[in-house]
């Protein structure tokens, strides 16, 4: 007979190989279930918005010492992180009684914004118009168009102009309702005349813009509207929280209207005040002094040499010289600064190692990602966002003729133009 001390053991080691069998059997049924649930069929364009996949940039890793995620936000149904913003933005207008089915929903936008709406925008029974900066990527402007967007291209002025993109798009959606009113037979006068965000019509021939069903206009305020923040607060924050298993240390992004970055920073840091929240800028942009320095200024306005506004970069999308509502809710440990050049290398260098194909703001992000890996060390896991892909990028950020009339012809061979050899 054997000895009770080894009639033990052997009981024990059969019960923990049994505890471990159950165990992953378990595991692989609920780890099936959860693949099976992403993978289920969605109901419509809107369910398919948002739980991007998070990936590992494998050359950008490898050549830091940390994990560098992206957040493949081009792949959502309209080719960017902006779907998420586009989808809260509308929800909200029409749970509030401010937008309804057939009603018009316009934008300023430099693109994606713009894009993103046009898209979600037909799910609800709504249409869209857009007024965009006229030196934006013209494939922007035709992906509008093609898909049933009115839009207008207007030359880039101050934000303080009554003609900046942002404040004509404002005064279409007042018009918008102001035609809409009439169509009703309803006989205003001017001081009854529909408001958008106390902005009236200011006398343009409307009637050729919108349609004689037209149910009026809603102006989606993308800098201002903090359904921006909660889209990123709600969705994209909690969705990288869950893919890292709240093992991160640090995130990165570039702001335009600021929700992306104040959003995820607001929700991580929440989870996890250790983790690091940082924003990169471009050039021009004034944001970065801001979070290091407490003052909006950049060198280019000091000297006189601001060539557009609100930045002169080759960039779209990002930088800014205000505080908009959304950005004012980031929190943000420190900042870095990127350069065009940076950026265009960092594109072909991605598209070359990792089969990477993106757009300006992405690269941006992708030089931020590596500037915190540098500062932090490594053995860190660190995430940034990939905005958007290269297709929409194809006249300017991606043109070999563009950029050698910038002399921005992309040289490096590496990383070397961030100080890795």
């Amino acid at each position: 007979m054997a000895p009770v001390a080894a009639r033990s053991a052997g009981a024990v080691g059969v019960g923990v190989a049994i505890f471990i069998s159950v165990a992953l059997t378990t595991y692989l049924i609920c780890d099936r279930r959860s693949k099976k649930k992403s993978m289920s069929r969605k109901n419509g364009v809107v369910e398919a918005i948002g739980n991007t996949p998070l990936i590992r940039i494998n050359s950008l890793s490898d050549a830091t010492g940390c994990q560098i995620l992206g957040k493949c936000e081009f792949l959502n149904p309209g080719g960017s992180v902006k779907d998420r913003v586009a989808l809260q933005i509308i929800q909200e207008a029409l749970e509030s009684g401010q937008l309804r089915p057939g009603g018009i929903v316009t934008e300023g936008s430099a693109g994606s914004t713009a894009i993103s709406i046009a898209t979600v925008a037909p799910a609800y029974g709504c249409k869209t118009h857009v007024v965009i900066p006229d030196d934006a990527a013209i494939e922007k402007s035709q992906i509008l168009e093609a898909l049933g967007a009115t839009v207008e291209r207007v030359r880039p002025v101050s934000i303080t102009h009554k003609d900046h993109f942002v404040n004509i798009a404002r005064r279409r959606a007042s018009e918008a309702n102001e035609y809409a009113l009439k169509q009703r037979n309803l006989h205003l006068n001017d001081k009854d005349t529909a408001k958008i965000n106390g902005c009236e019509s200011d006398g343009y021939h409307y009637s050729s813009l919108f349609p004689s069903d037209c149910q009026g206009g809603f102006f989606a305020d993308q800098f201002e509207n903090l359904a921006n923040f909660r889209a990123h607060y709600q969705g994209t924050g909690p969705e990288i929280w869950e893919q890292t298993n709240g093992k991160l240390d640090a995130f990165v992004a570039a702001a335009g209207t600021g929700g992306t970055v104040a959003g995820v920073s607001t929700f991580l840091q929440e989870k996890n005040p250790e983790i690091k929240c940082f924003l990169v800028d471009p050039p021009g942009s004034g944001l970065y002094n801001k979070v290091t320095r407490g003052v909006m200024y950049t060198k280019e306005e000091a000297e006189g040499k601001r060539l557009k506004n609100p930045f002169d970069t080759i960039t779209e999308g990002i930088g800014i010289n205000r505080i908009t509502k959304n950005f004012a809710m980031a929190k943000l440990n420190g900042a870095f600064r990127g350069t065009d050049r940076e950026a265009v290398e960092m594109a072909r260098f991605l598209l070359k190692n990792d089969g990477l194909f993106l757009g300006s703001s992405s690269a941006m992000n992708c030089v931020g990602a590596v500037r915190v890996a540098q500062a932090i060390g490594p053995g860190h896991t660190i995430v940034t966002i990939l905005c958007d892909s290269g297709m929409r990028h194809l006249s300017k950020f991606c043109n070999v003729e563009y950029l050698s009339e910038l002399g921005l012809t992309p040289k490096a061979a590496g990383l070397e133009f961030l100080g890795i050899e």
